[in-house]
């Protein structure tokens, strides 16, 4: 696959021209109506959130990639990948080299018993779509999740690529850049990452039915989501100015007796500020013009009892 030169390569590309020629690309695209959508990367963090740092972490866990992801990193900062596009089992992206160069990875869905483990693993310990996609999950939840070879993120077996450069690795510089961008897309779209296993996010939210009462025994992990904020421990930033996708309303109705509840006495039996929120978010109070006092739903009573109960019995 020669190119006119001795050494069958195209000339190194400063980096300066090579981000030049990205932006020049972008534009050129952009232009044309073609829909483009660049990775951009702020200083020398790739990612920041939990669902970024995790794809990064994962990539750098296998001896597989060591070798290549280093000018990876380099090219995804440099804002070479002009245009990066996540489907289900999908990616593909466009990379400023010497030239433009097509990427494709494929990435395989994860096997129905597979994800049927996690879920039933984190049921109980997810509150809400909202909570999830921050990252503001618990130490057990994020074990799970993130779990070498048996969690949410693919392995190198599970990956497969392909780049037009002329580079016969199996990962080139251009494929690790992608692979990296994508770590930075989920900053923006956590979603995007269970898109790309081909499985339903909501099934983890949907597994929330039995939360223990605050100071309760948990599951393998430690504690719920109303106890701990990882997002202080972890370093993780989020955005709350950034609306995050939440998920359609449970037509849960009012209580045929429209009945109200205070914050002071969701307090008392065990509910976090923090969980009132997340239930206010997703539909299970609602608000009325007395701040402080919420309308309860059948589902808010439901998960009151339960609250209720456990306290009573010691739980």
């Amino acid at each position: 696959m020669a190119w006119g030169y001795g050494d069958g390569w195209r000339p190194y590309v400063p980096v300066a021209r090579r981000r030049a020629n990205a932006a020049r690309e972008v534009a050129r695209r952009a232009k044309k109506g073609q829909k483009v959508s660049p990775v951009k990367i702020e200083g020398r963090t790739i990612a920041t959130t939990f669902w970024g740092k995790a794809w990064c972490e994962n990539l750098e866990a296998y001896s597989d990639y060591e070798s290549r992801l280093p000018r990876g990193r380099t090219y995804v900062r440099n804002g070479s990948v002009v245009d990066l596009q996540v489907a289900p089992g999908k990616v593909t992206a466009l990379v400023m080299g010497s030239e433009l160069y097509e990427i494709e990875i494929a990435i395989e869905p994860m096997k129905p018993a597979a994800w049927k483990g996690i879920a039933a693993e984190c049921a109980g310990r997810i509150d809400s779509l909202v909570e999830l996609l921050a990252g503001k999950i618990s130490s057990g939840v994020m074990e799970v999740m993130t779990r070498k070879g048996k969690g949410l993120f693919p392995t190198p077996r599970e990956i497969s690529m392909d780049c037009s450069c002329p580079d016969w690795a199996d990962m080139c510089k251009h494929l690790a850049a992608a692979l990296y961008g994508i770590g930075a897309r989920l900053d923006e779209k956590p979603e995007l990452l269970f898109l790309l296993r081909k499985v339903d996010h909501m099934d983890l939210v949907a597994q929330a039915t039995e939360v223990p009462a605050i100071g309760s025994a948990t599951p393998a992990g430690g504690k719920t989501l109303a106890t701990v904020d990882l997002s202080g421990i972890f370093g993780i930033e989020f955005d709350s100015a950034t609306p995050l996708p939440v998920a359609p309303k449970p037509k849960r109705g009012r209580s045929k007796k429209a009945t109200t509840i205070t914050a002071k006495e969701l307090v008392a039996v065990g509910i976090s500020r923090s969980l009132i929120q997340s239930w206010l978010a997703t539909g299970v109070l609602e608000r009325t013009p007395t701040r402080g006092v919420y309308g309860t739903t059948p589902e808010a009573e439901r998960r009151i009892a339960a609250r209720r109960t456990s306290a009573h019995r010691g739980e």
